[in-house]
């Protein structure tokens, strides 16, 4: 997957080609901005600390749904955190801000890096590979 640069805001973030070429429409159907879909997503702020984070959670989005291997989500999963660290970067403010934002954006990483393999295996594996739990404990 070859990553290039795309505007946002001041930033450049990085992004796949599929995600840059497809437009607002299709990629709408894909992302949902920051944290999972339904209640839970609420509990996921869209900013941190006044800066909008939502396009680099957008890009990471589409590349969990594009992604099939696991070396895919680590690559998804690093170019979320440099992307939110591009994003504080190009955002400027005093240096205790961008403390807080990079401690956070780093929390961000972690969350989806330990805990983002649901929602990145999603409907991926075939009904004939899944099992049963008390199957699996044979």
């Amino acid at each position: 997957m070859s990553l290039i640069p795309t505007a946002a805001g001041h930033a450049e973030l990085f992004a796949p080609a599929s995600y840059v070429t497809a437009g607002r429409q299709t990629r709408g159907l894909v992302v949902n901005g920051c944290g999972p879909e339904g209640w839970k997503g609420a509990l996921v702020p869209e900013t941190m600390y006044g800066l909008d984070v939502a396009p680099a959670c957008n890009i990471h989005d589409w590349m969990y749904v594009a992604g099939q291997t696991l070396a895919d989500k680590e690559e998804a999963d690093r170019v979320f955190l440099n992307n939110l660290l591009r994003l504080i970067v190009a955002a400027d403010g005093p240096a205790w801000l961008r403390w807080l934002r990079r401690r956070r954006a780093r929390t961000y990483y972690e969350a989806v890096s330990h805990f983002g393999g649901p929602a990145f295996w999603s409907g991926k594996n075939p009904d004939t590979q899944l099992i049963t739990a008390a199957a699996a404990a044979i």
